[in-house]
């Protein structure tokens, strides 16, 4: 019981580590990314057809601190990766600790992608088709919290939805999903993924489908990676099991 306790206290304090070492790299981050907001700004803003408006001095550090926020939040994701995989390796067999830092890479590339389709794709079809609902009945005018509090709902979502590829193929590597379960959880999937599309899109249909799709996609790609992963994985085993037949004198 001692035993179990100390390791238990072991493990506590080793996740705390690696914690603090996540969050000290997103402060460090942040505070970094705050130089470059500025420029951030302007870069979004240069094409914008209207003028943004603040009611405060505090809506433009707040509008700052979002811009430097997912900054940060894209940087820490590698290091929070390479955390979470220090935390877990004295559990992980050789193979499966390669397997797991090779993920880390892919982890950051899908993020920044995410972004990237819902900024340059999602993003500017939603807000001219919102535009031009106004017609000339409305004087369009708007704050810049506002503005960016809708764009980062329009992409940050997508970056974390497309981490969802390298996470199956993660847990079919280390057996906790295979392909044949994902396929039996698909309509429940579908069904997650079309309540999270409603909920960041505006309430319109076609913006509903132009965001459910992408995101059903998504499904079926990790379904098909992770076939892929679950068979070497079994092909693997089969060879090491041969190894171990012919290694009995």
């Amino acid at each position: 019981m001692k035993n179990q306790e100390m390791n238990l206290i072991g493990h506590l304090n080793e996740l705390r580590k690696r914690l603090i070492i996540t969050l000290g790299a997103f402060t460090i981050l942040l505070i970094g990314s705050l130089i470059y907001a500025p420029a951030m700004y302007r870069w979004l803003v240069q094409d914008l057809p209207l003028k943004l408006a603040v009611l405060g001095p505090s809506d433009i550090l707040w509008v700052y601190f979002v811009l430097a926020g997912v900054i940060a939040i894209a940087g820490t994701i590698p290091i929070a990766a390479h955390q979470a995989w220090l935390f877990v390796r004295p559990a992980l067999h050789e193979h499966e600790q390669r397997l797991a830092l090779a993920y880390i890479p892919a982890l950051f590339i899908l993020f920044v992608l995410g972004i990237c389709f819902g900024y340059f794709i999602i993003f500017p079809f939603v807000f001219h088709f919102l535009l031009s609902l106004s017609g000339e009945m409305f004087t369009t005018l708007f704050t810049a919290e506002r503005y960016f509090r809708f764009v980062i709902h329009m992409t940050v979502p997508f970056g974390f939805l497309f981490e969802l590829p390298v996470i199956i193929m993660f847990l079919t590597s280390l057996g906790v999903l295979n392909p044949y379960r994902l396929q039996r959880m698909r309509k429940y999937a579908y069904f997650v993924l079309i309540l999270v599309a409603v909920f960041i899109t505006p309430p319109d249909l076609l913006s509903d489908i132009l965001v459910i799709i992408p995101l059903l996609f998504l499904y079926e790609c990790s379904v098909l990676l992770s076939k892929i992963v679950y068979r070497r994985k079994c092909k693997a085993n089969e060879e090491w099991l041969k190894n171990e037949i012919r290694s009995i004198p």
